[in-house]
């Protein structure tokens, strides 16, 4: 549904994006994550038409932005950072002016109002000057105006910036809503907002990907081995000398202890589930199992890891690799 291949954008001497290829699929919600500066606001202009690339291919449902940039935004709906309302409009008044803007048939106005009015909570507040709206309740104009045409493709560039966090989790279950009606590129900087909204992201970093997929691939592909929370009620040594025998464990670390129960990490092969023979171990030691589950790294270590400066060559490599 978006297709980026090989984006270039340069200001003047600045380069700031280089060489960016990835797919978003029919009715998915991508993060592109990265720090400020790292080129994702240039990325959704150039998707949304609002800049032309340097260099490279950009297609929105089957359109170039370039080549047929009116076919591609009838089908985009975009909100930046800032959302783009007239404060002394009330919000039905706003909300159809930009309907008869992005060509909603005028008998259907009404219709799309209502629609997007209740999908982005803001029934309540339709008949108020927007200028003394608060910035939730903005935010969600600004979405509502993205919907109104009922696009195919929805790119929100860090749609919570600057909201309290209770407009943030409703904000966050508005797009979770939107996954399969439309296919959404989410910007942001902020981890739990890819964590809990995303069901991929694109990790991007001084301009260029650094990695491409779900968090647990991107654990799986930075992190070189598997980890498996245990806790067991036992002796301790007895329990890590026994699990350290188990096929494809490499090391044990104990994590914590108390009453009598000891919890451990244990560290295996990178493609080896060993969590059914960790079980087998506790129950034909006589020992009480509590807790068994695998662990990973989060998105905020995998973030850390990748945005750092010493960035390994073959992380940025397998990113882009993945990408394509």
């Amino acid at each position: 549904m978006i297709e980026v291949e090989h984006l270039t954008k340069r200001y003047g001497p600045t380069l700031a994006v280089s060489d960016v290829s990835f797919n978003v699929q029919k009715g998915e919600v991508l993060g592109f994550l990265g720090p400020n500066g790292a080129g994702k606001t240039t990325t959704m202009r150039v998707i949304t038409g609002f800049l032309p690339p340097t260099f490279g291919t950009v297609r929105v449902a089957g359109y170039d932005v370039t080549e047929e940039p009116l076919e591609a935004k009838r089908r985009t709906g975009y909100l930046p950072e800032a959302p783009p309302v007239y404060p002394d409009m009330t919000v039905d008044e706003y909300l159809a002016f930009v309907a008869r803007i992005k060509g909603v048939p005028r008998r259907e106005i009404k219709t799309r109002l209502d629609e997007v009015a209740e999908k982005c909570a803001v029934t309540d507040v339709r008949r108020r000057q927007i200028g003394k709206l608060s910035k939730g309740y903005r935010q969600r104009v600004g979405l509502a105006q993205a919907l109104i045409h009922n696009p195919e493709v929805l790119v929100l560039d860090e749609p919570t910036a600057g909201l309290d966090p209770k407009q943030i989790i409703e904000t966050r279950e508005l797009i979770k809503g939107l996954a399969g009606q439309h296919t959404v590129i989410l910007s942001t900087h902020i981890l739990p907002e890819a964590a809990k909204t995303c069901q991929r992201v694109v990790v991007i970093n001084a301009g260029k990907i650094v990695a491409v997929g779900t968090p647990g691939e991107l654990t799986r592909r930075l992190q070189g081995y598997g980890t498996v929370l245990v806790t067991v009620e036992g002796p301790a040594a007895e329990i890590i000398e026994r699990f350290q025998r188990v096929g494809g464990v490499n090391w044990v670390e104990p994590r914590d202890s108390s009453d009598g129960r000891v919890t451990l990490e244990v560290h295996s092969e990178k493609e080896k589930d060993v969590r059914a023979e960790l079980a087998r171990a506790v129950v034909e030691s006589g020992w009480k199992l509590y807790e068994l589950r695998t662990s990973g790294m989060s998105l905020e270590e995998i973030f850390l890891k990748l945005t750092t400066k010493d960035l390994s060559e073959e992380a940025a490599a397998g990113a882009q690799e993945a990408a394509n």
